[in-house]
């Protein structure tokens, strides 16, 4: 089938500790830890890299300050793997890493990778919820969760120029199989992986015009966790990003914060799903951002009446 998920990504940073504390409090497990490296993982196994010194394996950085480096992307089997190098391999330059990851870079000047996927299984438990004819929970009061703990990397988002964007694009449906769900022109492109049955697995968006990381969302088992886990993230001193809301593309409930390795980092639950059946849609205008957002009475004008 093909790339089935995000396995790894990794950040050229300048504070290690800073940005340690800041994917501790965001509820990331740290499994290493040097003077110039830490790397942590979700529930599902995947790894984020924080580099001081990042590998010579990787590209310039696209942009100055901390930022993205690479993203490598979990393929199912060698055949697979073999297939999707080789056919990188014809037009860009690919190098083995003694870790089994071949590196690229894209159009774009961000770095590549394509490995094995390498996925560990975790039980996913959603609060469970009460309506009218659906109850779920008897006898029994639900306790704060106090913080997230994320799933796993569900998607990533990367600005890219204008100018070369449909090369840009090709890079990952061409070459890495990738398929526009959403095609939004004045925007971007969501993509969604071969192996992957969320709406999207990647966004590039060129409405920037300017090449930098966008964000990475984490998907959270539930509303709950969205919520509570960019409440402890505030408790503990790290700025919002956006206020909480609900996406139109991809219909997830997200709250981002801003991340001192670059970008943003975004908790996300309940995107859609969608199959083979799912046809590509083609925005000539750009759809609204959220089907909802937080609001409350503070937004009004002082001078409104209530």
């Amino acid at each position: 089938m093909g790339i089935q998920r995000i396995e790894s990504v990794t950040y050229g940073i300048a504070d290690l500790d800073e940005c340690v504390r800041f994917f501790d409090d965001f509820g990331l497990f740290l499994v290493e830890r040097t003077e110039e490296h830490a790397v942590f993982e979700t529930l599902t196994g995947q790894t984020l890299h924080l580099d001081t010194d990042p590998s010579p394996l990787l590209p310039p950085p696209v942009e100055d300050g901390p930022t993205l480096r690479e993203v490598v992307w979990g393929v199912d089997t060698r055949e697979e793997l073999r297939r999707l190098v080789t056919a990188v391999g014809r037009d860009h330059a690919v190098r083995e890493s003694a870790d089994g990851v071949f590196h690229t870079v894209d159009r774009s000047g961000f770095g590549v990778g394509l490995t094995l996927a390498r996925p560990k299984r975790t039980a996913v438990e959603p609060r469970p919820a009460n309506t009218l004819g659906s109850v779920n929970r008897w006898n029994t009061a639900l306790e704060p969760l106090t913080r997230a703990h994320p799933l796993r990397m569900c998607h990533v988002a990367l600005n890219i120029a204008k100018e070369g964007r449909g090369e840009a694009v090709a890079f990952y449906t061409d070459l890495l199989g990738f398929r526009p769900t959403d095609v939004v022109e004045p925007m971007g492109v969501f993509m969604q992986a071969p192996g992957d049955d969320d709406q999207h697995t990647m966004l590039l968006c060129h409405r920037p015009d300017r090449v930098s990381v966008n964000h990475i969302a984490y998907e959270v088992p539930g509303f709950d966790d969205v919520i509570e886990g960019g409440n402890h993230m505030i408790e503990r001193g790290w700025r919002e990003a956006r206020r909480l809301g609900r996406h139109t593309i991809g219909s997830n409930v997200f709250r981002f914060l801003h991340a001192p390795c670059g970008g943003r980092v975004e908790y996300a639950a309940d995107m859609d799903r969608v199959d083979d059946g799912y046809e590509t849609r083609v925005h000539e205008t750009t759809p609204p951002h959220h089907i909802w957002a937080l609001r409350t009475h503070r937004d009004q004008d002082a001078t409104t009446a209530p």
